[in-house]
């Protein structure tokens, strides 16, 4: 079985999205920024793994948490990741924004209320919370995305609209500390809004909706 390390270099990002878009180091950031990647087993490889490579080489710390510690396989590879800390052993001031990847993992955890219950306190602290795929299924149990501009997998567009979402078919939307993007294409324009939401929150129209080649 296959096992990528925590924080896989810039390579796997393009292996996996086929362009080299050009990296300024003037975007790093200044100070060490606290990111936690929320997972369970049957999560995406590429969702998990490109933002943490992405934002771990512009300098954020990643931990990767989960309803309890221990390694859990992609539903579409044999790639494993490993859950460093249970929700219930950090705090939200433990980090400044929160990665929801998609994959089968958002099901089985919106059936955990620790998990939900977490979500949902970070989403209300104004914080960064970014969800891609399936992730925002998490967000909707959570009960936070009613009147928010959101996108997702095409899938869950009826689901998401019945809570209250104003559904864009958009590589990314963001509304307010909400970043939503829909599928593994729109994975640069996911990753590279986070960096800038983290740093100096920009509205949505200062994100690019195509990849910067």
């Amino acid at each position: 079985m296959k096992k990528l390390m925590l924080f896989p270099v810039m390579g796997l990002f393009f292996l996996f999205t086929g362009c080299q878009p050009e990296v300024s180091h003037e975007a790093d950031f200044v100070d060490p920024v606290r990111i936690a990647v929320l997972v369970d087993e049957g999560f995406h490889d590429g969702e998990a793994y490109m933002p943490m490579g992405y934002l771990a080489n512009h300098g954020a710390l990643i931990t990767v948490i989960g309803p309890e510690t221990g390694t859990v396989t992609a539903y579409n590879s044999d790639f494993t990741i490993e859950i460093q800390k249970a929700v219930n052993e950090v705090s939200i001031d433990d980090f400044d924004a929160l990665i929801i990847p998609g994959g089968r993992a958002p099901a089985r955890l919106r059936e955990n209320e620790a998990v939900v219950d977490f979500a949902r306190d970070f989403f209300e602290t104004g914080k960064v919370v970014a969800a891609i795929c399936h992730g925002p299924q998490v967000l909707v149990t959570a009960g936070v995305l009613d009147g928010m501009d959101a996108t997702g997998f095409s899938g869950i567009r009826e689901e998401m609209e019945e809570a209250g979402v104003n559904y864009h078919d958009r590589s990314v939307v963001i509304d307010q500390n909400l970043i939503t993007s829909r599928t593994p294409p729109d994975l640069y324009d996911f990753s590279a809004a986070i960096e800038q939401s983290v740093l100096v929150a920009p509205g949505i129209e200062d994100i690019p909706s195509q990849p910067v080649i």
